[in-house]
């Protein structure tokens, strides 16, 4: 089988710098710990209200780093232009409140078709790889291929909250996912003591995984919880 990747979510600690001002916790410093600890590329959401990550951090991150940057986004016309300027390695299209604390649930891409499909068409033009952040809907998942996106982010949040049947929607959808030729992932809400299920799918080829383990490296360092989730990952694989 083979192996998983892990992409760390930078977000929160952008959250704790800001809370304060100044430029105290810096992402930057953040992504080259998770890289040195083991993680296979970045991610950093750039909000329309730019709560977390602004527009600077995403520059650097880019510049700076040489792993693979992926930029979660809402589908507008100004965070496109925004992403196809920087050129990440992927954009991750995502639906965005600006009332909500985080994410709440995947892109309705059935419902967006004839908006969404340009702007696939735009990223890709640039060079970017795109994804969708959806939840494991066949609806969903059809309608991702229909606008182009070579890749899916399945929503784990109602997975990690401990519904029923949950894991199993999981597994139909990431075996939908193949079956359309589309490369899957998955993130939202994993952490130690649940990420190996989802790990195991054997069609999941990446995990993005932020708050868990921003919120853990107060405890115990950020270097240590990478490491401790590749271990999870890695073990679940095998």
């Amino acid at each position: 089988m083979r192996p998983i990747r892990l992409g760390v979510n930078i977000d929160h600690v952008a959250t704790l710098r800001n809370a304060r001002g100044g430029a105290h916790p810096d992402p930057l410093a953040a992504a080259r710990l998770a890289l040195a600890a083991g993680a296979d590329g970045i991610t950093a959401h750039l909000r329309e209200d730019r709560r977390h990550i602004r527009d600077e951090d995403m520059r650097r991150l880019k510049t700076e780093i040489a792993a693979p940057l992926n930029m979660e986004m809402a589908a507008t016309e100004e965070m496109v232009a925004i992403a196809c300027m920087l050129r990440p390695h992927a954009a991750c299209l995502v639906p965005e409140r600006r009332e909500e604390v985080t994410t709440e649930g995947g892109l309705d891409v059935a419902g967006q078709v004839e908006v969404l499909a340009p702007r696939v068409a735009a990223l890709k033009a640039a060079g970017i790889r795109v994804s969708l952040f959806i939840d494991p809907d066949p609806r969903q998942l059809q309608a991702a291929r229909v606008v182009g996106a070579p890749v899916v982010e399945l929503h784990t949040g109602a997975y990690a909250e401990g519904r029923p049947g949950e894991l199993a929607r999981l597994q139909a959808a990431a075996a939908m996912t193949a079956a359309l030729g589309l490369e899957c992932h998955a993130g939202h809400g994993l952490t130690f003591e649940n990420v190996g299920p989802v790990a195991t799918l054997p069609q999941v080829m990446e995990l993005n995984i932020g708050h868990f383990l921003v919120a853990e490296a107060i405890f115990s360092g950020l270097s240590h919880v990478v490491r401790e989730m590749r271990v999870r990952m890695a073990a679940a694989r095998t």
